[in-house]
Parts: C-alpha cells; sequence; structure tokens
C-alpha cells in the first residue's frame, strides 16, 4: 500500500504504508489511511519529525559502507535498510512548505 501526502505548498511525497504510519506516528498522529496536520499542528509535527531523526542520527553512527544492512518487510521479507533520516526529509521538507504557506498536509483524501 502507498501512502501520498498532500499539499497545496508543494510536490506529493508518496511512502509504504509501513513507512508512512511509522511517520504518522512520530508526528503524534493516527496511523491510519486517511488523515491530516492542519496548519496549527504543522509547527509541532515538524518539531517531532526532526527530533527523531536527531536522535536517529545519534542512536545509528554512519558505519561501513561497503556492509549492507537489512530490515524486515511487513510482508516478511527482507530490504534494504534506509535510515529514518532519509526516509523522513522528503516529508520534513513538504511539512516545512507547508507551514511557510499556512496550508495542511492531508493523505488518503
Amino acid at each position: 500500500m502507498l501512502i501520498i501526502f498532500k499539499s497545496k505548498a508543494a510536490g506529493d511525497v508518496m511512502m509504504f504504508g509501513d513507512v508512512a504510519f511509522a511517520m504518522m506516528k512520530i508526528m503524534g498522529k493516527a496511523a491510519t489511511e486517511k488523515g491530516i496536520v492542519t496548519a496549527e499542528q504543522l509547527p509541532d509535527a515538524l518539531a517531532r519529525l526532526k527530533a527523531a531523526v536527531a536522535q536517529d542520527k545519534a542512536e545509528r553512527p554512519v558505519g561501513d559502507h561497503d556492509e549492507r544492512q537489512y530490515e524486515k518487510t511487513p510482508e516478511g521479507g527482507k530490504r534494504e535498510h534506509v535510515s529514518l533520516a532519509r526516509r523522513a526529509v522528503p516529508l520534513i521538507e513538504l511539512l516545512e512548505y507547508s507551514l511557510n504557506e499556512e496550508v495542511p498536509v492531508t493523505w488518503g483524501v
């Protein structure tokens, strides 16, 4: 399943469902197929995401780039690990643009 985050302030951000649900939880939102971060909620959601990225970077120092790390998929397979920072950057940028324009971010609507 794909979740598409949308805003009038910038282009869409698409994520796999499990990754999008994790981002929603970090932002303090319910992990649902439809939702909204209102203009009033953007500063808090943005701060939460940035704090989680900073914590992830502190806990996972950059290692040997030649050694690949893997993680489990929701279906039980495996995929190459992608850091929280790398996954969150497009959503953080969308939230920042939306905050500047004072417009909400929605998904599944």
